[in-house]
């Protein structure tokens, strides 16, 4: 989908595969969880989506979980809708160097929850950081953190 690579080039740059650690950390900022990660990122080039990613977590103990989080486009934006989440990616277009996404989700069966994260992605497209915050009855309750280094530009084979 040429479209989205021309509207949303820093979105565009994340394509590929992730490889990370989720800390999660409660308001009082005390660490309550984590576990690596691997994304797959995927700008699909016929399709019904404009963007789909898929996410492999894995916990100490031997726990897994993947979550895949398709995505249509719209305007400016990608926009999620499954059974987890509800919401939306966008660009902050600050200037010819730009490096941040910022996204919007309700979660599913959560109606008193939404999140914003913000992603920063290197100049190189190598390495990335990501920030969640949990926001519930109008209060932090908890917020995660994700570094992430690029293992694989394409997603064949992943």
């Amino acid at each position: 989908m040429p479209e989205i690579n021309t509207l949303m080039p820093i979105l565009a740059r994340q394509e590929g595969v992730w490889d990370g650690a989720y800390r999660y950390y409660d308001h009082a900022g005390q660490l309550i969880d984590e576990h690596e990660s691997r994304l797959v990122c995927r700008i699909p080039k016929s399709g019904p989506y404009a963007y789909h990613q898929t996410n492999h977590y894995r916990w100490a103990d031997g726990r897994t979980e993947v979550r895949d989080f398709p995505a249509t486009f719209r305007g400016d934006r990608i926009w999620f809708r499954n059974e987890l989440i509800d919401g939306w990616c966008a660009e902050v277009p600050l200037d010819a160097f730009s490096r941040t996404l910022m996204l919007y989700w309700k979660r599913v069966g959560e109606p008193d929850t939404y999140l914003y994260e913000m992603i920063q992605i290197d100049d190189a497209a190598k390495q990335r950081s990501r920030v969640w915050q949990w926001i519930t009855g109008g209060r932090v309750r908890m917020r995660t953190l994700i570094d992430e280094v690029k293992v694989a530009e394409t997603t064949e084979g992943f």
